[in-house]
Parts: C-alpha cells; structure tokens; sequence
C-alpha cells in the first residue's frame, strides 16, 4: 500500500491535510484578480497549497495553471527558461495545434520547436544559453500569455531570488509585464519573509502594493492528529495519538519533518504491530541521524565564529537578543559585533531563520542533530 504521508509532489485531496481555510482564500483571491503573496518557511506546505487550488473544480476547469520553482535559477535567463519551458510542457498534450501557436508568439524559442522521431510529439529542445535576449523572450511569453484562450494562473516559487539576479532593474522589468497582463493573475511564492515584505511592502519598490499578502503557518494540531490517525488506522498500524501529538510538538507542526516521521514510522511498523516508546524513538533518532554525514560536512566548512555561533543558537533552540552581553558571555562568543556578523552570514545561507529578534536553526534535523551532537538533549524530549 502507499505511503500515504507524502513528502513530495502532490497526489490528491485524501492526502492532502487541512488548509481548508488557506484553500479558500487563496481561491478566492486569485479567481477575483489579485496576485498572491505567499510566505511561509521552507517546506511548510506552499507547494502542496498551491498545487491543492489548482485542482479545485472552480480553477481546473476555467484556467490553465503554471508553476515553476525558481529557487535554482541565477539569473533572468534562466527564470525566461524555465516559464518556457513550464508552459510548452502544460501546453504539449493539448497537441500540435497549441504548441504551434506558442512558437508563433514566442518567436525567439522557436528553434526549440522539433518533433520527438520515434513518437512524433513536440519536444523543448534548447539550452539555456541559447536564449539569446532574455528580455525578447519575456516579452513574447508575456504576450502569449495575454492572448490565451483562458486566463492563467502563473505561480512562482521562492520569487524572493530574483532579487539576487544580476541584471538591473529585474523587479521593474517583471511588474511592468504583471501589471500589463490582463489575463493573467499571478502567485508570488517564497520563504524569505523580511525580503517578500520589502518587495511587495516597500513603497520604494516597483512591486508595491500589487499583491494581497497570505501567510501560511503550521497545520491546526488538532487536525493533524486526526489525519495521521485516520490513515494509520485505515491501514491496521496501531499508532496511539500520544505519539502523533509528540512528534508535531517536536516540530512544532512544520509540515515536512513532521510528514517525514509519520512516513518512516509508517514503512516501520508492520499490520497490525503496535508502535511502542522504542519504536518511535528510534524512529526519530534513525531519521535525523541519517543526515550526519551532511551535516558534519557543513558544519566542518563553516567559518569557527559562524560555527560558534550555530552552536550557540542550536543549543538555545529559539535564540533571542543574541547580541546582547548575556547571550555572548553565556555562549563563550567572541563578542556582540562577531556574533551580529556571523548571524548575519548564517542567515545568507538559509541555516539560519529569523522572527523578529529571534533566531533558530532553518532545518528542524539539523538543529536536534547539534543539540545531540553536543550533548544538550535535543532528542531527549522524543
């Protein structure tokens, strides 16, 4: 039987927890004309969320859907690629007929246009350099875009990375073409709350004010507990509450890590076994120390101060004020100006997220794996 606790993709509503209230707004938004800010950690759910309304009747039916994860991406060359690409691939089993059309408006990705020998179907067939004028191209699929036959959906993942493309004026150029798009309403995904809200927030920037802001914070436990429950029960794995309750406190409801348990207890039990204290320790434990060898790596290429100070913070779990003169001198760090420093380098790399003034480990694992790794109890409380 599957695996019912997905960690990837999405399959269907019967796997899909919750987000019953999230599903609706977000629906409602983008069916009434506004563009979406989505915010929310990593791996919380903004994937599954979106890919949920795509398959609600009111948008499967009247729009076409595009997604694309531009977390990978470096520059606007390659964000052209991979919109290209994104709706050549939705388009394709329509047939030849709208996949002809695509490259008559998307002149420049022409030479892309071939038919596959053996089966006789289109194929995108070009590099990412041979898209010789990003801009051109945008342009066309913006156009393109603009003359569908229904209105669109485009959502953009982890959208905050265009900030960190070198072309100038890349937030100017993208909301002249948004705000031109009639027909199309778009879904501004990302992780990195404090550069989404000075993107869409900041009256200095070209993408002011052009989006509702939606948050997405964990799943309701209560909720939780009973959709784990539901699909232990319906295969005969005996999985008390308490355990299930253990584990979304141990994460506080971050959707991945909690998903990540459930699925390896899962694949641990057999049919009708029971899951004892043992079991789901082990569990646990097995998942994050699966990761050690990764997590030695990063940790031997850190820098000692931002080392010192992932340390600091692990240990803490929810780190706050840790400039102040209490935290450096309780943490043995060097000083508050290092400390602000290291912090500051931590969070460029995503192994540190801040709220507020509080800092924390990004990855759940990673953090219980320091915790344990120095002899703090981290995973004492499974």
């Amino acid at each position: 039987m599957k695996n019912p606790f997905l960690l990837k993709g999405y399959l269907s509503a019967e796997y899909f927890c919750d987000r019953k209230k999230e599903t609706t707004d977000l629906t409602r938004f983008i069916t009434n004309d506004n563009n979406v800010v989505l915010v929310s950690p990593r791996r919380m759910g903004k994937t599954g969320l979106i890919e949920h309304c795509f398959r609600q009747n009111e948008i499967s039916t009247n729009y076409h859907t595009f997604f694309i994860d531009i977390y990978a991406t470096r520059n606007l060359q390659e964000f052209v690629y991979k919109l290209g690409k994104e709706i050549f691939e939705r388009l394709k089993p329509r047939g030849k007929k709208f996949v002809e059309r695509f490259f008559s408006i998307i002149s420049s990705l022409r030479p892309a246009f071939k038919l596959d020998e053996a089966t006789g179907t289109p194929v995108f067939d070009i590099g990412i350099g041979e898209i010789r004028s990003a801009e051109i191209t945008l342009e066309e699929i913006f156009k393109y875009l603009n003359t569908s036959d229904k209105p669109c959906i485009v959502a953009i993942d982890e959208f905050q990375q265009i900030a960190k493309y070198p072309e100038k004026n890349i937030e100017a150029i993208l909301r002249t073409h948004v705000q031109k798009t009639s027909k199309t309403t778009f879904i501004f995904s990302g992780s990195q709350r404090h550069i989404l809200h000075n993107m869409f927030f900041s009256a200095s920037r070209p993408f002011y004010q052009s989006a509702v802001l939606q948050t997405l914070n964990a799943i309701d436990k209560k909720e939780y507990i009973n959709f784990a429950d539901r699909h232990f029960r319906r295969t005969g794995k005996k999985v008390d509450v308490s355990f299930i309750e253990r584990c979304y406190d141990l994460f506080e409801g971050h959707t991945f890590y909690v998903q990540a348990i459930m699925n390896q207890l899962f694949s641990e039990l057999d049919e009708n076994e029971n899951c004892t204290d043992k079991i789901f320790a082990e569990t646990v434990q097995n998942r994050i120390f699966s990761y050690e060898t990764l997590f030695s790596e990063i940790l031997n290429l850190l820098p000692e101060r931002q080392k010192e100070v992932l340390c600091a913070v692990a240990k803490e779990g929810k780190a706050h004020n840790i400039t102040s003169g209490k935290f450096v001198k309780k943490h043995a760090l060097l000083s508050s100006a290092s400390t602000q420093t290291a912090a500051r380098q931590l969070l460029e790399k995503e192994i540190f997220t801040r709220n507020e003034t509080v800092y924390s480990v990004y990855d759940r694992f990673f953090g219980l794996w320091l915790q344990s790794y120095y002899g703090t109890g981290g995973l004492n409380k499974v």
